[in-house]
């Protein structure tokens, strides 16, 4: 092997396993804040839990992917869930009872806040894939503050025409 091919070779293991490191689902159980930190830099949000801190790990508005990463009271990685995946919102999002907070803690900051003439209060949405599909998950939210509404929608894609006129 000369040379040049083995620097390119050791240049794009050396590459694999940044990459792989920068995953938060590869962060094992036990490992300290200041470690995760270091691998993953700095997360989108810190919320703290009854039992605990949760690193937020938000890739919205342009990706897909929420990661949250639960630390006990000493620091150590216990858990980590990547929630924007339509069954674990199916099974956890909470309308009624879920607060803006509760939100916010759970999913982080959407990728897009709207009004709708139908609604009065503001509809957070989440982009996420589902089974290779670009999907958005719309949560209605209160004036008070109060999720009433949790649906579904496949994404339009950017180049799309639809809702545009023949000239």
């Amino acid at each position: 092997m000369n040379i040049t091919l083995f620097r390119c070779f050791t240049l794009a293991l050396a590459l694999a396993a940044a990459g792989c490191s920068l995953m938060p689902e590869r962060v094992a159980p036990g490992t300290p804040q200041a470690e995760i930190v270091q691998r993953l830099g700095r997360p989108t949000s810190v919320h703290t839990l009854p039992t605990g801190t949760r690193l937020q790990y938000s890739l919205q508005p342009s990706g897909q992917q929420v990661y949250n990463l639960d630390l006990d009271a000493q620091g150590r990685l216990v858990r980590t869930e990547q929630v924007l995946e339509a069954g674990w919102l199916q099974r956890n999002v909470a309308p009624g009872r879920w607060t803006r907070e509760d939100v916010l803690r759970e999913l982080g900051r959407p990728a897009l806040v709207e009004r709708v003439w139908s609604f009065q209060g503001e509809v957070w949405t989440y982009r996420y894939l589902e089974a290779n599909t670009n999907r958005q998950a719309h949560l209605h939210i209160d004036p008070a503050g109060v999720l009433r509404r949790l649906s579904f929608s496949d994404e339009q894609p950017v180049d799309s025409d639809v809702g545009t006129h023949p000239s």
